[in-house]
């Protein structure tokens, strides 16, 4: 159990899908009551069944969770109106910017003046998404990573208008979820998607062009550099169309070194999305 002193009392997650449902089962077991919003009935009754499903591997992890009082905290329906009285509220819809600036709208309406929100966003400008907002000092974003549980990083990227007292409420935040915190300032793809999107694509390249078979181009990464999953892999457990999304933003933002390679367009056509279809650059069939 994480430890709960320096949690918000209550958050508000926009979007339960597999990110939000992460995001809401982290604060969940740092002790936040939890409202997810989705955008119909049948999303949210998937977004209770995939929290639920993480309680119960939390709970068969550590017996000394109470699961009755996790499930007692959190709700989903599709009532924005549930951000009412939250601490902070998580967007946590798909990369595509004019769907978060309508969720992040819908969200702040609802919100407290005094409420911070956030956007999981892993390569969309906060200063850009900032632009809309009414309280752009009460914005930041909070990047988390997939999958949530075992991810140890969450970015917390400032924009120029954040306010201090907003970044140093989200540092404990993380803190209190039991994982690591780095401040970045907003720049495209901030620090981490900048560097992991580089190295996947690259290596996406290089089996594209024959050098290597991806479990050789993994192999060199993970033994020659100890990462802990190769650059392919890991992009079959973000998700082709998500890193393709994110690519494609970098290549705007930052330019042709970002250009998404054939081989990952054509997978993505193809539904070949990794870990979450079944097969990308593995076959994940029996890990889905």
């Amino acid at each position: 159990m994480n430890s709960s002193e320096n949690a918000p009392h209550s958050v508000g997650v926009l979007g339960g899908g597999r990110m939000g449902a992460g995001i809401a089962h982290a604060f969940l077991l740092a002790g936040s009551q939890v409202a997810v919003v989705e955008r119909d009935a049948a999303s949210a009754d998937a977004a209770l069944a995939r929290i639920a499903a993480s309680i119960r591997r939390s709970v068969e992890r550590d017996p000394s969770l109470d699961d009755a009082a996790l499930h007692g905290r959190v709700t989903a329906g599709t009532d924005a109106g549930a951000f009412g009285a939250v601490d902070l509220v998580i967007e946590a819809v798909p990369e595509d910017r004019a769907l978060k600036d309508d969720a992040l709208a819908r969200a702040e309406a609802e919100m407290s003046p005094h409420a911070t929100l956030a956007s999981n966003t892993s390569s969309i400008s906060i200063d850009a998404l900032a632009a809309s907002r009414s309280r752009p000092e009460r914005f930041l974003g909070l990047h988390f990573f997939n999958p949530v549980p075992a991810s140890a990083l969450v970015e917390i990227v400032r924009g120029a208008a954040t306010d201090p007292a907003a970044v140093a409420s989200a540092t404990g935040w993380v803190a209190a979820l039991g994982k690591t915190p780095i401040v970045v300032s907003d720049s495209p793809g901030f620090a981490s998607s900048r560097l992991g999107v580089m190295l996947g694509l690259e290596a996406i390249r290089m089996l594209e062009e024959g050098v290597a078979s991806a479990t050789d181009i993994d192999a060199a990464m993970t033994l020659g550099y100890r990462h802990p999953m190769g650059p392919l892999r890991t992009t079959d457990v973000v998700g082709l169309d998500v890193r393709l999304g994110i690519a494609e933003e970098l290549e705007r933002t930052l330019g042709a070194r970002f250009a998404p390679p054939d081989l990952l367009r054509r997978m993505v056509a193809e539904g070949k999305l990794g870990r979450k279809s079944g097969e990308g650059f593995y076959a994940w069939n029996e890990e889905r």
